[in-house]
Parts: C-alpha cells; sequence; structure tokens
C-alpha cells in the first residue's frame, strides 16, 4: 500500500508539474512593468532621482529600449513651457530638470538620462545635447549657442538625425525653401544674430497613414510641421517620441503633463489635422 501511494503522488506532482508549466511557461515577463513600480520621477530629488539611472541602464541595456523605459516612465510629469535654461545670463532655469517638461525639453532630457549614470553624467549629457560648438570646437551652455530650432537641431545635430526622407516616397513629400529665424519682415524672431537658409522636407499631415508607419524604427522622434510659422522663420511647432510605431509620447500643453497616446488619433483630432505635416527623426546613441 505505501509502495502504491508514493506512486501516486508521483503521479500527482508530475501532473502538477505539468500544468504550472503550459499555465506559467509560456508566459512572457513584461521588461517595461518594472518602470510601474517605482516612484514617479518628478517627485523625487535630484538625489533619488540619480539611484535610479544605473538601473535602467541594467535592465535595458539596449539603447533603444532604454529610451523607451525612460518614455514609459515619465509619463505624467507637469507640463512646464521653456522650461530650462542655462543658470545664468538671459535664461536663469535649470540646465536639467526631472520636475517639468515642454516638448523639446522631454526629447533632449530623456537623451541625457539614457547615457547616464549619474545626475551630473546627465548634466554634461545636456551641455552636448543642447548646444552648438563655438568657434573653438567647445561647447559652452550659452542662450545663444542653445539649440533653439527643433528643424535647425533635426538636420545639423548628429543625435537626432532626420530619415523623412527614407520613410517616404518622393511624391508624398512636401518641402519649404525657409531662412530659419527670420521674419517675413527681415527682422529675427529671437534675438540670436543668426539665421539659416534650409530646405527643409516634410510629409504633409494627409499622406501620413499606418503603411506609412511601417517604415519607422521602433522608437524615433517625430516633428510636428505648422505652415502659419513658416512667416516667422519657424518650422516646428511640437516634438516627441514615437514608440513601436503607433504610440507618441510627449509633453503635451493640452493636458497639462506628459502623456502616451494613440499618434494617429492625436494627429486628427475628430478628424480634422492638428498640423499640416511630419518630420521623422532617428535617435543616435552618443
Amino acid at each position: 500500500m505505501k509502495d502504491i501511494f508514493q506512486f501516486k503522488m508521483k503521479i500527482l506532482k508530475y501532473l502538477l508539474m505539468i500544468i504550472f508549466c503550459i499555465s506559467g511557461c509560456g508566459r512572457q515577463v513584461d521588461p517595461f512593468a518594472w518602470v510601474e513600480s517605482i516612484p514617479d520621477p518628478w517627485t523625487l530629488s535630484e538625489i533619488e532621482f540619480e539611484s535610479y539611472l544605473p538601473q535602467f541602464q541594467e535592465r535595458f541595456p539596449n539603447y533603444h529600449e532604454r529610451i523607451k523605459a525612460l518614455n514609459l516612465w515619465r509619463v505624467g510629469t507637469p507640463y512646464g513651457l521653456f522650461c530650462l535654461g542655462e543658470e545664468s545670463g538671459k535664461d536663469t532655469d535649470p540646465l536639467l530638470r526631472a520636475d517639468s517638461s515642454d516638448c523639446t525639453v522631454h526629447v533632449l532630457t530623456t537623451l541625457a538620462f539614457a547615457e547616464s549614470y549619474t545626475w551630473q553624467n546627465a548634466r554634461d549629457a545636456m551641455v552636448d545635447i543642447h548646444y552648438k560648438m563655438d568657434e573653438n570646437g567647445e561647447k559652452k551652455p550659452t542662450y545663444k549657442s542653445r539649440w533653439h530650432y527643433t528643424s535647425d537641431r533635426i538636420l545639423h545635430h548628429e543625435r537626432t538625425v532626420d530619415i523623412t526622407l527614407s520613410v517616404a516616397s518622393e511624391n508624398e513629400l512636401e518641402k519649404v525653401e525657409i531662412e530659419l529665424n527670420k521674419k517675413d519682415d527681415g527682422s529675427e524672431f529671437l534675438d540670436l544674430n543668426w539665421s539659416s537658409n534650409e530646405t527643409i522636407h516634410f510629409i504633409p499631415t494627409g499622406n501620413v497613414k499606418k503603411t506609412l508607419m511601417m517604415n519607422l524604427p521602433s522608437v524615433c522622434g517625430i516633428a510636428f510641421v505648422k505652415r502659419s510659422y513658416f512667416k516667422m522663420g519657424i518650422v516646428i511647432a511640437h516634438e516627441g517620441y514615437l514608440i513601436d510605431q503607433i504610440n507618441l509620447i510627449h509633453a503635451s500643453s493640452e493636458f497639462g503633463k506628459t502623456v502616451n497616446v494613440n499618434f494617429l488619433d492625436y494627429l486628427f483630432k475628430d478628424g480634422e489635422p492638428r498640423f499640416d505635416g511630419v518630420m521623422f527623426y532617428k535617435i543616435n546613441p552618443i
């Protein structure tokens, strides 16, 4: 009887193992679920925020997956317009912050955090990302050396590289010849003593379809074109990250925070386009 009992117990254990395997072995663990378990970044001090940067590096060794993870973590960050500066001179706002974002601040600070292990690493990265070289080949945070225009940055910065021409065919594109920072009356939009003549290609909103989205990488940047801005020497009205060719994560003035929304639903509000076109750019690691 004892042998029969032990045999039945072995059979039972074997059956339970099969059941557990069927119910659990095929289930994949979502690596991004961890992001939901940690504190909201805008509630943290710099020291507290810094403590999570090495964890992002360890959990997401792939650069673009780390960009995605940081984007997801930062959803909910309060909106603040023009909330970065040089901490001195004309704009005394912080060089780096995580408690507030506008659209470009969200894009650039996420890049800085993605390649950093400490808060100081991220500050140094912001100088590299947010400012142009001077005549001596050095990058110093000054108001005039800042990349003020998103279209200028997309065309000429090695970190956010224009891929619009590779996403759409020639007959799906439109171009504008424009002098950035120069208004129709010849005056500067911003007091920079700088302007730049550019030919800028974009995809008109009517040509943005699901089939076109399949040409994009899993993580990239997107910038939104507004024709009414051309007369001010401006092309881009807004920008954010496009994730998995579907979701737009961006700092939204409409919602007062960083949000994660369906891109095409956002682009066409109640069937009407919010913007006149888009540019896409790839995200390059340092």
